[in-house]
């Protein structure tokens, strides 16, 4: 069972199409990150998922349950974080946990939540009035997790933390998934999802136009890597533009920086360059995320052809 599914799933206002035949499966399990510029169409999905909001057309599936018909069943067993979370700055974390135990019926000791989200048991006394972004965020996903959800749907989880508490962010969202959570989440912060997710979707004019691994995305557009080769001379008579994979060749006096289209052909580079001059380093770059989703949201993808894995790539 796929813990989000959608098919076809579409929303317009009047004449303005905020979200087009989207057909999206986040598979139980995995950490998924939905991706986007601003208006691409992804608060309207997630929106849907949650029935928050009515598509125009087409269904949306959460855990089984369909979103429109079943809500109650989908808020039983999921977690959200919506972004702009907002905290009783006169209540305690632990006042916070209570009303959401409460709130949800649920059973769990508010100390073993903030146990689990990396807070103190002094903290978790304090009035979070004064608590730092970082210790907020956590208390927020500490909520989250009242009822031991299946899925977690957060939304900017990542929003507003400095560098040490994404990191921490990162490393709580994949404690959960290894405790066999399924975790959907929407990041501007592409560095943070290529780090932290299995997979991606990229939503661009209200069209899903990619859902893959970083990796697959990667093969999909044939996204340049690079190998770059520091060598004690650069030898004028070195042709590596005959080899077939090879998409250009750059060079300085003790620097061979060459891109693949076929990075599978890094192994004969290498052997004809040490053939011709002593190689002294070699260091591998591969495009990053946002590199691939500049490729995919910029206009030089087609808008209607969505990205299906290779077979032989895993999600």
């Amino acid at each position: 069972m796929a813990a989000i599914r959608t098919n076809s799933l579409t929303k317009r206002f009047g004449d303005v199409v905020a979200v087009r035949d989207v057909n999206l499966t986040v598979e139980e399990g995995e950490i998924f990150g939905f991706l986007g510029p601003n208006g691409a169409g992804k608060s309207t999905t997630i929106n849907m998922l949650l029935d928050f909001m009515r598509p125009s057309e087409g269904t949306a599936e959460v855990l089984g349950h369909d979103a429109q018909n079943e809500p109650r069943a989908i808020r039983n067993r999921i977690g959200i974080l919506p972004e702009g979370y907002d905290l009783y700055d006169r209540l305690t974390a632990r006042e916070h946990l209570d009303f959401a135990i409460d709130a949800k019926n649920a059973n769990e000791s508010p100390s073993e939540l903030i146990d689990r989200v990396g807070l103190s048991q002094e903290d978790a006394d304090r009035k979070v009035g004064g608590y730092s972004k970082g210790m907020a965020q956590r208390l927020a996903l500490a909520s989250a997790l009242v009822g031991d959800p299946d899925l977690l749907i957060l939304d900017e989880p990542s929003s507003g933390l400095d560098p040490h508490g994404i990191r921490e962010m990162r490393e709580l969202i994949r404690a959960e998934a290894d405790r066999g959570t399924s975790v959907f989440f929407s990041s501007h912060i592409l560095s943070e999802v290529e780090a932290a997710c299995d997979r991606v979707g990229i939503m661009n004019d209200g069209q899903l136009v990619a859902e893959n691994t970083v990796e697959g995305l990667r093969e999909l557009t044939g996204a340049s890597s690079q190998l770059i080769l520091k060598v004690s001379r650069v030898p004028t008579e070195l042709d590596l533009s005959s080899i077939d994979g090879v998409s250009g060749v750059s060079a300085d006096d003790s620097t061979l920086r060459v891109s693949f289209s076929d990075p599978g052909k890094k192994a004969q580079v290498v052997k004809r360059v040490d053939a011709a001059t002593n190689i002294t380093d070699i260091e591998s770059e591969q495009a990053s995320l946002e590199e691939l989703f500049d490729s995919y949201t910029r206009g030089e993808e087609s808008t209607e052809q969505k990205a299906e894995p290779p077979a032989e790539v895993s999600a």
